[in-house]
């Protein structure tokens, strides 16, 4: 029988084809003594098909909480008892989180907005924001606000939105189990319109959430379909109040053959660690994802949950040699 590591060493670090549905899950599931070399191998297609560098993002909410979705790992919804309530942040505010974030060596500021989809006073303010950002410093601008319009699209191209964040979140299968008043389609559909107009695009999910490990395999090979420049992989951290606040932590090594097996279905694209590592994985743990196939990282706080100091990720990074990607306007 073919080993799924060397099918992947030549598939994958060789030819830089990324692993299918069924390939992803024999990594998934391979046995805890192989998870070392799954690592290795991740990191070598890492270095070889994106190099060396970190891309390092800030976010911060313009708006947090009230959302009429009931996506049901979120504290932001306002269907759930969680102690999140809605929540406007001046553009002042805005600017100087986005001062503080080019201060850690960040190149990305991700404004977000917890709502279905933009109304005229949210575009209003991300219109105001991105003006007032781009005019006190230099940093590329990401979006994050639910599903747009053709329209809504067209105007975060023409206003110089760098990349758009929009999270399928989960497999196709398992989404109506997660999410009951939209659909996986809908949000495919403003991925479609963003890739369309010219923007990058930034699509990940949540790992944790009640999915089978043959769904995990399913989400990886959807996501290599979209192509994506960016996959944020968060790992479920359960919010009080939240339908899904009593479901278990994702198992350390678990999580790493994650990383490891969405890094060779997706060999080219940036691989971000994104909310729950901390708890997930630990210090050590942040480390091996790194070593193998994470080539991005949110430092600071995330929308309704504690980070990791960012000092403490740069160190890490200098640590283990890795440089931080420069600034690279995009036109």
């Amino acid at each position: 029988m073919t080993d799924i590591l060397d099918v992947a060493r030549e598939q994958v670090l060789e030819g830089g084809r990324g692993l299918t549905a069924a390939q992803a899950l024999e990594c998934l599931t391979l046995p805890d003594d192989r998870v070392a070399d799954l690592l290795a191998l991740a990191h070598d297609v890492r270095m070889r098909w994106c190099g060396p560098e970190v891309e390092v993002e800030g976010i911060v909410s313009l708006k947090t909480g009230g959302c009429p979705e009931d996506c049901h790992f979120c504290s932001q919804s306002g269907q759930f008892e969680s102690p999140v309530r809605s929540v406007w942040l001046n553009i002042p505010e805005l600017v100087r989180a986005a001062k503080e974030t080019a201060e850690t060596g960040a190149t990305e500021f991700c404004i977000v907005a917890a709502v279905r989809g933009p109304d005229e006073r949210l575009m209003s303010q991300v219109r105001d924001g991105v003006k007032a950002i781009n005019d006190a410093v230099e940093i590329n601008i990401a979006c994050s606000l639910g599903m747009l319009t053709q329209a809504q699209v067209d105007e975060l191209a023409a206003l110089g939105v760098h990349r758009y964040n929009h999270n399928l979140e989960t497999a196709r299968s398992h989404f109506p189990n997660v999410v009951t008043t939209h659909s996986w389609e809908e949000r495919w559909e403003t991925l479609r319109m963003v890739k369309e107009a010219g923007m990058e695009v930034c699509c990940g999910g949540i790992v944790g959430m009640g999915e089978t490990v043959e769904q995990r395999a399913e989400f990886a090979a959807q996501l290599a379909e979209l192509d994506p420049d960016e996959v944020p992989l968060n790992f479920l951290a359960p919010r009080p109040g939240t339908p899904f606040a009593d479901l278990p932590l994702v198992e350390g090594t678990e999580a790493l053959k994650t990383i490891a097996a969405f890094r060779l279905a997706l060999p080219r694209t940036i691989l971000r660690y994104a909310g729950g590592r901390e708890l997930t994985l630990g210090d050590l743990g942040t480390r091996d994802g790194m070593l193998g196939g994470v080539n991005a990282i949110i430092v600071g706080n995330y929308l309704t949950t504690l980070g990791r100091p960012a000092e403490q990720d740069l160190a890490l990074l200098t640590d283990l040699q890795m440089p931080i990607k420069a600034l690279s306007k995009t036109l």
